[in-house]
């Protein structure tokens, strides 16, 4: 930006150092007094009122895209008298038009943006508004050209006019022939998946069953977004039928692939790292908000089987166990009731048959698939009792012959692996699932990486490469879910170079999207370059994610335009298949919703740690003790100055709040800013 005093505008004459942030804006700021309320008179022009502080990161992405751009410049100074306030300096200006922006609707925080007769009065405003048409979102210049328009051809039938501003701006925000997809949109696919959910099993309905963990985290930040508890209702339902029934192994832990039934109770056997990992982390998030110990109890017996069955020596996650053992599908985990009495006394084995649904004839092809659909009541003691009784029937399963072990470590899989354990381990207060997730950290990057680049596939010493997109999505997300979790620099260090060399050898330059095989892979006769998900989300969903927290993480907003960009994309081609997407409409609820959380000063640990309980799914969490701790061009470098002790900066959605000092307000600023 030019320093040059004869492109300073009045702002120049401003002691407060926000404002004098803004004085070589090519926008001819005024500072609120007399003389703009008599020169907005005098000129018969409305007020633009931005109102703003120093550690406001959006703020400042407002005033570089729009009041540093000479375009919209032009136009603010044209059909405005343009009025920038510190709120911190001019609290009561502020006070007074945050509370007309809530009057009328609208969500508050800052940047906050009025438009205001020449008299001075609130006529409609917002905070953020983007510099062009995005998510649903109007453009700046759109709105300042339809306000302008109002005052000047309806003066008179202003207030009248605000829900015909509102549906103009509506139109401009989905212009024709744009594939547009927002908040709205979202709660629309996510309102239809949830009507084709089954009321009574859970899961979509019909069969073959399986989890579709992407769709039920689809409803669940439905929930979050809209309040609407019949989103949490189905999701916790559909785990509550899963946990119950015999996809889930009740004396080893862990789900398998799918049911072949619609009652989830026969599965097909086969075990997978990832459809684990994915439940995991809902199961954590159903237990933190209903407190069902159930998912706590899946949760941590998920994880004892992986650290049981599924580590190998190095500290890597094996791929899968198969469906069959001595030929035959299912054949280690069934049992007969006679198997049962031999191990169990009779009592005790009539009173585990009761419970798990075993009886002579047996419940699949003569033989019992242990579960717990049935609804008998169960007591505290009962639990108490199974409890001791299951782990003498997994010690008898333990002598039969093992299913065989995929013990290759995947990159991709085992990344997703890291995360869940990482984001549960925050949520269920379990560290040790955290070194469990940073040791098979530590195996992929030091013998899976080559140059900066992954290997997709490792085993007995030897390395597949080069790795896949989903290898990249799937390790940078459990980086960041390091980071975030230990604030351990070197994590996102090694994000930002595996998201380099990414971007260098993945990226499709046409789309913005990624094609999941390198550009170097020579045993290819085409790129694939699919974005529909399967039993993973795929690896443009995954990265898009990933892109948003790297601009929060990292300071560098291109990360964001690289995310948008992506969404834009893929969606502009998905919008006739958007359940085939879903995973990619979950990154875009990031986008539009994630509250980001940057916590500063001596004591930043014990805020971080209220921040990080928060649900993972829309939350990023920064820490900068001090400055010395980030880039100087970092934007958080601000909140570090503005802030003479312990405080969080919470923005969400484009807006951001008031810095909050104590640890235990933090949930609360975060709903204020969506809710409020």
């Amino acid at each position: 930006m030019s320093t040059d005093t004869a492109h300073e505008n009045r702002l120049a004459q401003a002691t407060s150092p926000y404002l004098l942030q803004h004085k070589h804006n090519p926008v001819d700021w005024w500072q609120w007094g007399p003389e703009a309320l008599a020169e907005a008179r005098r000129s018969n022009r409305p007020i633009l009122l931005s109102v703003g502080y120093a550690a406001c990161h959006w703020c400042h992405v407002m005033a570089h895209e729009s009041f540093e751009d000479e375009k919209t410049a032009r136009l603010m100074n044209e059909l405005f008298v343009n009025i920038k306030v510190d709120r911190e300096e001019r609290p009561d200006i502020d006070q007074i038009y945050m509370n007309a922006l809530h009057i009328l609707g609208e969500q508050g925080g800052w940047p906050l943006t009025m438009f205001l007769t020449p008299a001075g009065e609130p006529v409609w405003g917002g905070t953020y508004f983007p510099n062009t048409s995005r998510y649903g979102r109007p453009a700046f210049t759109d709105i300042l050209h339809e306000v302008s328009r109002l005052f000047r051809e309806e003066p008179e039938k202003i207030e009248q006019n605000r829900a015909a501003l509102l549906a103009r701006l509506a139109e401009k925000a989905r212009p024709a022939g744009k594939v547009t997809v927002g908040a709205s949109e979202l709660d629309a696919a996510a309102a239809q998946i949830g009507n084709m959910f089954d009321p009574v099993n859970g899961g979509l309905r019909g069969a073959p069953k399986f989890p579709q963990p992407a769709m039920l985290e689809m409803l669940w930040r439905a929930g979050m977004r809209t309040g609407d508890a019949r989103f949490f209702d189905t999701v916790q339902h559909s785990l509550e039928r899963m946990s119950a029934g015999g996809i889930y192994d009740h004396l080893g832990g862990g789900f398998s692939r799918y049911s072949v039934d619609d009652r989830w109770l026969v599965p097909h056997f086969e075990k997978m790292l990832y459809d684990n990992a994915q439940l995991l982390e809902l199961l954590a998030l159903a237990f933190q908000r209903s407190g069902n110990p159930v998912f706590r109890a899946r949760a941590l017996e998920t994880v004892g089987w992986l650290e049981r069955e599924m580590t190998t020596q190095e500290g890597g996650f094996c791929a899968s166990l198969d469906a069959d053992s001595e030929g035959e599908e299912g054949k280690f985990y069934v049992w007969s009731k006679q198997e049962i009495e031999e191990v169990l006394d009779a009592k005790n084995a009539a009173y585990f048959a009761a419970f798990y649904d075993v009886s002579a004839e047996g419940n699949f092809e003569g033989h019992n698939i242990l579960n717990r659909l049935s609804d008998l009541p169960r007591s505290i003691e009962d639990e108490h009792r199974l409890a001791m009784l299951r782990p003498m029937l997994h010690k008898k399963r333990e002598t039969r012959v093992r299913p065989g072990l995929d013990d290759k470590i995947l990159a991709d899989w085992n990344g997703l692996m890291m995360a869940a354990l990482v984001n549960a381990g925050v949520i269920l207060d379990r560290p040790g699932w955290l070194t469990l997730a940073a040791r098979a950290f530590a195996f992929v990057a030091q013998q899976m990486v080559q140059n900066q680049r992954l290997g997709h596939s490792w085993r007995a010493g030897k390395l597949r490469f080069p790795g896949l997109a989903s290898d990249f999505a799937a390790m940078i997300r459990a980086a960041l879910a390091l980071y975030e979790a230990t604030g351990e620099r070197a994590y996102l260090e090694r994000a930002l170079a595996w998201q380099g060399a990414f971007d260098v050898h993945y990226a499709d330059p046409d789309t913005g999207g990624y094609y999941l095989s390198a550009d170097d892979a020579d045993d290819l006769l085409l790129r694939p370059h699919s974005t529909q998900d399967d039993a993973t989300p795929n690896p443009n969903a995954v990265a898009a994610g990933n892109l948003v927290r790297l601009a929060v993480l990292s300071g560098d907003d291109r990360w964001r335009a690289q995310a948008d960009r992506l969404i834009e994309g893929i969606l502009s081609t998905a919008e006739r298949n958007l359940f085939g997407h879903v995973a990619l409409l979950n990154a875009l609820d990031l986008r539009l919703c994630g509250a980001e959380i940057v916590v500063t000063g001596p004591d930043a640990d014990r805020l971080a740690q209220a921040a990080l309980k928060l649900p993972f799914l829309d939350r990023i969490v920064l820490r900068a003790g001090s400055a010395a701790e980030l880039p100087a061009a970092h934007p958080a470098q601000d909140k570090i100055n503005a802030s003479a002790g312990n405080a969080a900066f919470v923005c969400v959605g484009e807006r951001c709040s008031l810095p909050v000092t104590e640890a235990g307000a933090i949930a609360g600023a975060v709903a204020a800013m969506r809710y409020g």
